[in-house]
């Protein structure tokens, strides 16, 4: 307390002797002035122009779900933190379905509203200025099972067979059980705590923490976050450099094992093409369901009944083109699904096959198909982004990898994910990037391959060692 006073004292000595003095104390300047106006109800995807929001960007989401399998009853307390990128007077979070019980914004009680499909409309106790990070505390509750679906790869909360429920979905996914920017745009850490009954196990993203949580300390895209709840049986280890692996098998996916335990393996492999593992953690969960697709949720895929070993160097390879770097439209989808479908024939090069004589031999298959030579591979509309990145996408990657020369083609592999890292991308930045690193004017080859409808010419059909 002395010290204090004494410290006082010298203050009061020394603002005496500047007014004395003739120097003026001046005081801090005001804020500006605000200039609140709403956020955007959508982030600007010309595909899904609704998904996302504006005005703010996301950081953090802390997701505290309690589950009871037998009623299918999900209770959710969510907390977002965010900075405001303008003057607020209000914002949309993207929420599909479920029951909001209670917003507040830095702890004060919000007022809300739902409009449109899935916008959960928050206004603030007071505005937000620009630049300031703040807290939203989303409250809400429901059966997420019953919320519509567009079906197809947008798979919605499903039950499993062994009585739990999982979540995979793209584009849209998190929206179904927890408030969200929807839009690969925002990218944002995430924590998962869980809470399910005895003899119940939760496995999600990132690393393993205590019982039900798990954090993912880099920033995801939404749709690459996941929550599954069964019954599994949980295989821990580690990779060669410590990053620890988790993964779990649903009963009935015993057969599974083999094919995860092959997972270091992989990641190695791909490593040395693609540049050193990116992500916090690995693993895979494998489903006994019959789910029409796998999924590249980060750090920890999602399998199908039917996946095998091609699906998991593929799914493997997102970790770095798509999940680390990830697209800045729909449009641009390419990036991720045409490289890890070619990563498959890397694979299959390893193992000893010759891909030229595999790409002469699908050329000749499809030489005549006008149909599929029409499916574009970037800015092909919305509703058809899966139509041509899985096979028509391989072939032009290999058409690229004779165009520019292996040297050329194993340095853009390594470069894209490094250069990107963690972020986002579009398709004219790759572009950019080939013709720097091969020094060639590739604006015709990709035209043809990438953004035509028809047999691309000789030229750029048969590019390289191909010509031979």
């Amino acid at each position: 307390m002395r010290r204090r006073l004494a410290a006082l004292a010298v203050s009061a000595v020394v603002v005496l002797a500047a007014a004395c003095s003739g120097d003026a104390v001046t005081a801090p300047p005001p804020p500006p002035p605000m200039h609140p106006a709403p956020g955007a109800s959508g982030a600007g995807d010309p595909y899904y122009p609704d998904d996302g929001n504006g005005g703010y960007d996301a950081l953090d989401y802390h997701v505290d779900a309690t589950y009871d399998p037998p009623s299918g009853h999900l209770d959710g307390d969510t907390t977002v933190t965010a900075r405001a990128t303008q003057d607020l007077s209000r914002f949309d979070l993207d929420l599909r379905g479920l029951d909001v019980h209670g917003v507040e914004v830095d702890g004060k009680p919000a007022k809300f509203t739902r409009e449109k499909a899935f916008e959960l409309v928050v206004t603030p106790p007071e505005p937000l200025r620009a630049g300031t990070t703040f807290r939203t505390r989303v409250r809400y509750g429901g059966d997420p099972a019953k919320t519509p679906h567009e079906g197809g790869s947008e798979n919605g909360w499903q039950h499993s067979a062994d009585g739990g429920a999982y979540m995979v979905g793209e584009p849209h996914s998190a929206a179904f059980w927890y408030p969200v920017d929807e839009t690969p745009r925002d990218k944002a850490t995430f924590t998962l705590t869980a809470h399910v009954p005895p003899g119940w196990t939760v496995v999600s993203n990132g690393r393993e923490g205590p019982p039900g949580t798990w954090t993912e300390p880099n920033p995801v895209a939404s749709y690459l976050t996941t929550i599954a709840i069964g019954r599994f049986t949980l295989e821990r280890s580690a990779l060669p450099d410590g990053t620890p692996v988790v993964s779990a098998y649903a009963p009935g996916t015993e057969s599974r094992r083999a094919i995860g335990g092959r997972l270091p393996e992989v990641l190695g492999f791909l490593s040395s093409r693609f540049g050193p593992y990116p992500q916090s953690a690995a693993g895979g969960i494998f489903l006994n369901e019959s789910v029409p697709f796998s999924l590249e949720t980060q750090t920890r895929p999602t399998y199908a009944k039917w996946a095998d070993l091609p699906t998991l160097v593929h799914e493997s390879a997102h970790q770095w083109f798509g999940d680390s770097v990830s697209v800045d439209n729909w449009s641009d989808i390419c990036l991720n699904e045409c490289f890890a479908s070619y990563s498959q024939w890397l694979w299959a090069e390893r193992e000893g096959q010759n891909l030229d004589d595999r790409y002469r031999a699908a050329i000749e298959i499809t030489h005549a198909s006008t149909a599929f030579w029409a499916q574009k591979l970037v800015g092909m509309g919305q509703g058809h982004e899966f139509e041509g990145v899985y096979n028509k996408g391989i072939l032009a990657v290999h058409a690229l990898r004779r165009e520019i020369g292996d040297p050329a083609f194993d340095r853009l592999l390594h470069e894209w994910p490094s250069r990107y890292r963690h972020a986002n991308a579009t398709w004219t930045d790759f572009e950019a990037m080939a013709a720097r690193i091969s020094g060639k004017n590739l604006k015709a080859f990709f035209d043809a391959w990438f953004r035509g409808t028809q047999l691309p010419a000789d030229a750029d059909l048969f590019p390289g060692s191909l010509r031979s």
